[in-house]
């Protein structure tokens, strides 16, 4: 394990792992990260635009469509669309989703990374919230194109950082 970092606990094997105390109770975080419509201001990466659904995660199983933005030559204009399969759902307990490619058929096909979110409550309205990001499943075909975290640590801190600031105000 390595060192805990200022802004929480950051592990790296095929997961990143990192978490923080937000000022506010798990029933509002969990609603922020219920609400696609937030996940925008949450990213630390940049890369996510907007809800294309435009309804809230409801349940398990549920798949629920972002804009995306990153400027690759994979993408034409560094535009693009995820279909998210939720895969974690505890109201106020644990959120997470596997985002992956719709087909022209309109079946989906996953990556095998995943993001999830597990909220604690650890004081009156204080929540601890960790943030997993695991792509321990994704296939080798996939690692020969795209290198695994596609971005540092520091972009998962940044979107504690902003969930923090969502859910406080």
């Amino acid at each position: 394990m390595s060192p805990a970092c200022d802004r929480g606990l950051t592990r790296m094997t095929e997961t990143l792992i990192v978490d923080t105390i937000v000022d506010a109770p798990a029933s509002t975080v969990f609603a922020v990260l219920a609400d696609p419509a937030t996940h925008a201001a949450i990213d630390g990466t940049g890369w996510v635009r907007e809800s294309l659904d435009g309804e809230p995660i409801t349940r398990s199983g549920q798949m629920f469509r972002m804009a995306m933005y990153f400027a690759n030559p994979a993408f034409a204009d560094g535009h693009y669309e995820v279909a998210n399969k939720v895969i974690a759902f505890e109201p106020d307990r644990a959120i997470g989703w596997e985002p992956g490619q719709a087909r022209e058929d309109g079946t989906v096909e996953h990556g095998g990374w995943t993001w999830r979110y597990d909220l604690e409550a650890v004081g009156p309205g204080l929540t601890r919230v960790t943030l997993t990001y695991d792509w321990s499943a994704v296939p080798a075909t996939l690692r020969e194109h795209i290198a695994f975290p596609p971005f540092p640590v520091d972009h998962l801190h940044n979107s504690l950082a902003n969930l923090a600031k969502l859910a406080a105000g």
